[in-house]
């Protein structure tokens, strides 16, 4: 089974994590990226239930026309108190938890009450082991960064604390595909970030998205 995981568009607000629709430049995407889409031999159109997320399925879907499926499981990690906080209030609130987490040594989770790697992964994971158990060739599943990286961390073995090692910028709507072979059992990363569907359109790289997030460190 071939798995076409897609970073949801780009959102309309740059409050962290908040559960917003998409912005003018993130519906553009999600209809760039349908149309490549389209020669996919897509058989079904699983995303989260979170809005951004929602939508670019939806619009995905205008060129695909196959059965729509929500999961919870594929949800943004739960970044706790982080949740809808500007940039400058995560620098004044969380920029040395932010440091710490840039570093790498620890599977941290996100201060009161979030996640970590580990647990995005486990309960993802556990969403991309029964799809693979289903009777499709391709499938293409709309989630979140947060995901991405947690399922290729463990996929891979990499360590939880590792997570940020795969994509400084996942750009939105980008393509990350997972290949399942069936008789052995394996999961194989084919590709991982591809964007080339918008390339000669810089306006819609994450660079003009106004998110520090990995760029923030705390006030001395």
């Amino acid at each position: 089974m071939n798995i076409y995981l897609i970073r949801h568009g780009r959102q309309n607000s740059t409050l962290c994590n908040v559960d917003v629709e998409l912005s003018k430049e993130g519906r553009e995407q999600a209809e760039l990226v349908g149309k490549r889409l389209a020669s996919y031999h897509i058989e079904a159109v699983f995303s989260s239930q979170l809005i951004r997320a929602r939508e670019t399925a939806d619009i995905i879907n205008k060129y695909l026309d196959k059965p729509r499926i929500i999961d919870e499981r594929w949800q943004e990690a739960d970044f706790g108190g982080l949740t809808g906080l500007t940039n400058e209030e995560l620098k004044q609130k969380y920029g040395k938890f932010l440091e710490k987490r840039a570093s790498m040594t620890e599977d941290l989770p996100y201060p009161d009450g979030g996640e970590n790697c580990r647990m995005v992964f486990e309960r993802s994971f556990e969403a991309l082991k029964e799809l693979v158990k289903q009777p499709y060739k391709n499938v293409c599943v709309v989630t979140h960064g947060g995901v991405l990286r947690a399922l290729l961390t463990g996929i891979t073995g990499a360590g939880y604390a590792k997570w940020l090692t795969y994509g400084r910028q996942i750009e939105n709507c980008s393509i990350s595909h997972i290949m399942y072979d069936e008789k052995m059992g394996t999961f194989h990363i084919e590709r991982f970030n591809d964007f080339a569907h918008l390339e000669g359109k810089d306006y819609l790289l994450r660079k003009h998205f106004g998110s520090g997030f990995f760029q923030m460190k705390a006030e001395k």
